[in-house]
């Protein structure tokens, strides 16, 4: 019951996720929050009112007034009653609503007129989803402080598969949990996360590079903010939205502009999280024009990139905490250890490209975190953003170890 005395309003718009919003007014219901449920008119082509009424325990709202009474449904009243409001699912008509301050039915005057926290939830084909016009309205609502719950990737309703599924109820209840009872722990202190994969470039169109999505960067980033930190993120070329953020956010290609980054921000950082795939090499020499196809074979001469968490770690600063990755097929706790030792860190994330849900790309992980000190954590599968709660707690630990010496 973490949400009891909570009150909710969760918001309903048209789109095929609609019918999540029944399973997800029930989570909030069973973890104690009362739950005020408004639908923009198209939504209820997708669910209907009874459902919604029977699951929230409440009359559905989806005009400003009862006609068969004339009960007017009075908007400022519902913003000031809520401590948050929920859009599960946000259209990206909807969307573009609240983003121009359009104002023609319940939902949008209420959003304009809340005083409470914003919580939205996209869904749409991805398509819309990843076209200019909608990115620009999540960064622009992002501005105004809402939360934007971004979405997951997976099978769609048009029958293509990628990014643009509506959170899950089950990982937006984590969100609206995580919300009200986050601690400030990192308040004053700055951490700088990187993220994403690096780019070497072998000619003007073709470079070498892994399949890191930054998404466990970005819940990182995520979470360090929620709990009070200035959040530094330095990235590799990915396909995240990072300006709706509201970090300080750095945009870097090859293994050394990261460094570069890195290194100009280290010294100010209370903790450094090395979250990238910085590519280990690099072509030896870039072609000035692109490499034509040959019927011989082609050889390639690769030089070693900086490791920058190897240099890094050598100028790591009393009180100052350093987090590793170690993302391995074999031998896994050996060579995280390993890696733990050479690189100075506190502490190091191991987690497996092999396992089925975890590594790049996916939305969840499963990890487990060595200290220094021996001290050792393991986790189940989870959502990315449910990992990275973890790992700031390893780090908190860390913290208080070093504080106490």
């Amino acid at each position: 019951m973490d949400l009891q005395g909570k009150r909710i309003l969760v918001g309903v718009t048209g789109s095929i996720a609609a019918y999540k919003t029944a399973v997800l007014t029930r989570l909030l219901i069973k973890s104690g929050a009362e739950v005020q449920l408004i639908a923009s008119a198209s939504a209820l082509d997708f669910i209907t009112p009874l459902t919604l009424a029977t699951l929230s325990k409440r009359p559905l709202l989806s005009s400003f007034f009862d006609k068969s009474s004339g009960l007017w449904h009075n908007h400022v009243e519902l913003g000031l009653w809520a401590d948050l409001f929920l859009v599960a699912p946000l259209s990206a008509n909807t969307l573009a609503k609240f983003a121009q301050g359009a104002c023609d039915n319940l939902l949008a005057a209420t959003y304009l007129s809340a005083r409470c926290p914003v919580m939205l939830a996209p869904a749409m084909d991805l398509d819309m989803y990843q076209h200019p016009a909608v990115r620009d309205n999540l960064q622009r609502l992002a501005s105004f402080g809402n939360i934007i719950l971004e979405a997951e990737t997976g099978e769609l309703a048009s029958g293509l598969s990628g990014q643009g599924r509506m959170m899950e109820p089950e990982h937006i209840l984590e969100q609206v949990l995580h919300f009200f009872n986050q601690k400030k722990d990192f308040s004053g202190k700055k951490v700088l996360i990187t993220m994403g994969p690096t780019q070497e470039a072998l000619d003007p169109v073709r470079f070498l590079s892994n399949h890191s999505s930054g998404k466990m960067g970005l819940a990182l980033a995520r979470a360090f903010k929620a709990h009070g930190a200035t959040v530094f993120v330095v990235s590799g070329p990915v396909e995240l939205n990072l300006e709706a953020e509201q970090v300080h956010l750095s945009r870097v290609t090859t293994a050394a502009e990261m460094y570069r980054a890195v290194q100009s921000l280290h010294d100010q950082m209370d903790v450094v999280v090395f979250a990238a795939a910085v590519a280990d090499f690099a072509p030896a020499m870039v072609a000035s024009e692109k490499i034509k196809k040959q019927d011989e074979e082609l050889l390639l001469r690769l030089v070693p990139n900086v490791d920058l968490a190897l240099e890094l770690g050598k100028k790591k600063k009393v009180g100052q905490i350093h987090v590793g990755f170690a993302l391995e097929t074999a031998q896994e706790e050996l060579n995280a250890k390993a890696k733990l030792a050479r690189k100075n860190f506190d502490l190091v994330v191991l987690n497996s490209a092999i396992d089925p849900g975890t590594g790049f790309r996916h939305d969840t992980n499963q990890v487990r975190v060595f200290h220094a000190n021996g001290d050792e954590m393991s986790s189940n599968l989870l959502p990315k953003s449910a990992i990275a709660e973890l790992i700031l707690a390893e780090v908190v630990q860390a913290r208080a170890r070093i504080e106490a010496n």
